[in-house]
């Protein structure tokens, strides 16, 4: 494996080049040196068969790894009988959806904490909800998608990197998607420094072992953040919230990792992931 770079979605200069369908996004990316691209599906799974079957025969032709981004709704802080069977359901959609275009990997979130429970109370309930949602995916067949749980950038929600950790350690068919833009906006600024990165790293390690660690996924982005955490996504041309990517290219680079880095910066998300493709390798040049 190697490490490859793309956009969430489409950038707005996708539709300003005049294209309107995703199908043409896999030759579009391509074209800028990009290698992969996720779909999202985060306010429902609303696409069909065939139009998931046009964007994995183009995806194929073209050099580009799919994932997913499965629905914003899951949260799997519940114990609500009703919302836990609303959790399967969006993640066996996403699962088909992902066949259909031949994505390898779904991006879940995990979910708030709520007003009623106590965090432990919401770690408690993730780690059964994880198990339960793993089960229905196998017992449908999507044993070849793999669910990533993702670290989140509001600090009133599950999702920091020691829990994400703790629920994918749970099953070795998980992987985390790690979002230093998240971790950066939750802890204030805390994921600036080659020493916080390498620091994650080693918390990955010592938890999942270093096989599932060097091929984790991800999400790349700045993000401007307040007192709670997160507010919004922005562009590279932030100067004032980070993160920057040169520490996390480098020590990716240093370990020979080879993650699956999405970038979701807000409408230039495909000209950013181009540039992080460009940052990593210089660093891989200097290791070389």
């Amino acid at each position: 494996m190697k490490t490859i770079f793309g956009p969430a979605g489409n950038a707005v200069s996708f539709t300003q080049a005049g294209f309107q369908a995703t199908k043409d996004a896999p030759a579009w990316i391509a074209a800028k040196g990009l290698t992969a691209y996720e779909y999202q599906c985060g306010r429902g799974v609303r696409i069909g068969s065939e139009t998931a079957g046009l964007i994995g025969q183009e995806a194929q032709k073209h050099g580009i790894q799919l994932s997913l981004h499965a629905p914003y709704f899951i949260n799997l802080s519940t114990d609500e009988a009703e919302k836990k069977q609303k959790n399967i359901g969006y993640v066996l959609e996403s699962c088909r959806a992902a066949r259909y275009m031949g994505a390898d990997r779904i991006v879940v979130h995990t979910g708030g904490v709520g007003k009623k429970r106590t965090r432990d109370a919401a770690m408690a309930n993730s780690r059964v909800n994880v198990r339960e949602i793993l089960a229905a995916k196998e017992d449908a067949g999507y044993t070849d998608i793999t669910i990533c749980l993702e670290t989140m950038g509001k600090i009133n929600v599950i999702g920091t990197a020691q829990e994400i950790m703790e629920l994918v350690a749970l099953d070795d068919r998980l992987l985390p998607c790690i979002d230093f833009g998240h971790l950066n906006a939750r802890t204030h600024g805390e994921m600036a420094t080659r020493e916080e990165v390498a620091a994650l790293f080693d918390l990955m390690e010592q938890t999942i072992g270093i096989e599932r660690a060097k091929i984790f996924h991800s999400h790349f982005s700045k993000i401007e953040y307040s007192k709670g955490g997160e507010v919004r996504h922005l562009t590279f041309s932030d100067e004032i919230y980070g993160p920057p990517f040169e520490p996390i290219a480098a020590e990716t680079a240093a370990r020979g990792y080879t993650p699956r880095f999405i970038c979701e910066s807000a409408g230039t998300q495909a000209e950013d992931a181009v540039t992080m493709m460009h940052i990593y390798q210089n660093y891989m040049k200097q290791t070389g």
